[in-house]
This record gives structure tokens, C-alpha cells and sequence, in this order.
């Protein structure tokens, strides 16, 4: 039989959720660094792609193991993190900061991980969590940031790679996102999220 623990033991228990915001932080600092270093597959693609669900799925390992406000607290970190990074390194370059330079990659990262947040809650929540949801969401998640970051940052200009670039950096993510998708189903529920 197994004892329930009383919310002052709770408390007490040390919580590392604050390791996994950071590392989401760092990741998010990262992927902005990665986002002027391409490859060429057919057209430029950048390495920040392989980053995205990464971030996803460790916004979600929080979500499962720490709850929905520890998730919401860790998004806010790392939006501030991004956008002082870019303001530094602007700073260390020499050049003005203004808020239009981050603007696409923040509007598109609060957008993508606000969706993946309240899907996924609502999922792990409501349902039995079947893994082609799963994966509906974080597609969906991705969907969702690159559509706001090409409002808000390309202005909506198109080029003429803008699709086949498009629809290859989708299909190498959902590649990653099966192989995400099947750890964060291996995930256990924490002792901080509410059932």
C-alpha cells in the first residue's frame, strides 16, 4: 500500500523543474543562434529545425511532470531570455536594437508553444493521450510557428524557394517528431501535475 504524501511533504520533496527551464531557455538562445547557418537541401534550410521539437518536447516533460503553470513560468523565461540575447549580442555587434528584429521569432515562438501548451493539457487531461494526437500537435504546434513567423517577419514576401523550403523542413521535423513523439509517451506523470 502506498502512503500519500501531505502537501507539506510536497513542498518540502526538492523540485528540479527549474533545470528544465533553464535548458529550455538555453535551447531557445540556441536555436535563434543556429537561425543564420543553413544547409542546402534543394534549397537553404537552417539547422535550427532540428531544435524546435526538441524545445516542444521538453516544454511538454514539464507540462507532464510539474503542471501547466511551471510550463507557462517556463515559457516566459525563455521569451525574455531570447529576446535579451538578441539584445546583447545587437549591443556586442554595434548595431541598434529595435524590437521589429526579434519580433517574428518571438510572436512565432509564443504562438507555437501557447498551442502545443493548451492542446497537450487538453490532451493529457481528456483523453486516453494516443500517440497520432500527439503528433497532430506538435505538427501543429510547428505549423503555427512558421506561419507567424513569416507574418510577422518576412512581411508575408514569398520567394520562389519559400514552398519547396517550407514542405521539406516539414517532413524532416515530423521524422523527428516520431521518434519524440514515442519518448514523450514513455514520459510518467510527476507528483506537481494535477490528474
Amino acid at each position: 500500500m502506498t502512503k500519500r504524501m501531505t502537501k507539506e511533504e510536497l513542498q518540502d520533496m526538492y523540485n528540479d523543474s527549474w533545470i528544465y527551464i533553464m535548458l529550455l531557455s538555453t535551447l531557445v538562445i540556441l536555436t535563434e543562434s543556429l537561425k543564420n547557418y543553413t544547409f542546402v537541401f534543394t534549397t537553404k534550410i537552417t539547422y535550427s529545425i532540428f531544435l524546435i521539437p526538441v524545445i516542444l518536447l521538453i516544454t511538454n516533460y514539464i507540462t507532464k511532470k510539474y503542471g501547466f503553470k511551471r510550463s507557462l513560468l517556463a515559457i516566459i523565461i525563455s521569451t525574455i531570455s531570447l529576446v535579451a540575447f538578441v539584445a546583447i549580442m545587437y549591443f556586442a555587434i554595434g548595431i541598434n536594437f529595435t524590437l521589429n528584429a526579434v519580433s517574428g521569432q518571438v510572436v512565432g515562438y509564443l504562438i507555437c508553444q501557447l498551442v502545443n501548451l493548451f492542446i497537450y493539457c487538453f490532451l493529457l487531461n481528456n483523453t486516453s493521450f494516443p500517440y497520432i494526437l500527439v503528433l497532430i500537435n506538435y505538427l501543429f504546434a510547428l505549423i503555427a510557428f512558421y506561419l507567424a513567423y513569416t507574418v510577422m517577419q518576412a512581411d508575408l514576401v514569398i520567394g520562389k524557394d519559400f514552398w519547396s523550403g517550407y514542405f521539406i523542413t516539414l517532413v524532416i521535423q515530423l521524422v523527428e517528431l516520431t521518434i519524440i513523439t514515442s519518448f514523450d509517451k514513455s514520459i510518467k506523470r510527476g507528483l506537481y501535475s494535477k490528474k
